[in-house]
């Protein structure tokens, strides 16, 4: 979770992070404007400006990143609710990113069927919690989309992300450029 640059909690980095302006240091440390955003934040705003969610911008669009956690995204009408972190919610007692994540797939030397069981489990929790029209699968894991996609089962319309692992890095850059024109210094 990122607000005005700081961070507010660490999944999967150093809990140091926490409370730290990471845009004033690092724009310190480089000598020109940084600004941080909560990545799947940015690779959200991404796949629904250019990917998959591109034609959906009526009802609730969920994004969902699959990497070495689950990072979500949630839009409503195309505009993002920001810094969701629903991939901590419990599953069987445990953050359902410890079950779900494309890293415990890999960790555990799950198949894809074993796999798309315990997404499946988050899908319908989403499901159920937010009734989303569309679901998106990014991450590093969507260029795989072909392996497991036919395993899952939603109400919602679940498609594959269109910039797959891209969506991160076009949408990071598509949040400096805007606040950059808003004449911010990233401090």
């Amino acid at each position: 979770m990122v607000k005005d640059g700081t961070a507010f909690s660490a999944a999967n980095i150093d809990s140091s992070w926490i409370g730290t302006n990471v845009s004033k240091t690092f724009s310190i440390a480089c000598n020109c404007p940084v600004f941080t955003a909560n990545d799947a934040d940015v690779a959200g705003v991404a796949e629904m400006s250019f990917g998959a969610g591109k034609d959906f911008h009526k009802g609730i669009v969920l994004f969902l990143t699959l990497g070495t956690g689950i990072g979500t995204a949630l839009f409503n009408n195309g505009l993002l609710f920001p810094n969701l972190e629903l991939g901590h919610i419990e599953i069987r007692g445990k953050d359902a990113e410890k079950r779900a994540s494309a890293a415990q797939r890999t960790e555990k030397k799950l198949s894809y069927r074993e796999w798309a069981e315990r997404l499946q489990e988050y899908l319908e929790k989403m499901e159920f919690l937010l009734s989303p029209d569309v679901i998106i699968l990014g991450g590093g894991i969507s260029k795989d989309a072909d392996k497991f996609l036919h395993l899952l089962h939603t109400r919602a319309n679940l498609l594959p992300a269109q910039l797959q692992n891209h969506a991160g890095i076009i949408g990071a850059a598509m949040y400096a450029k805007q606040k950059l024109d808003s004449g911010s210094t990233g401090e």
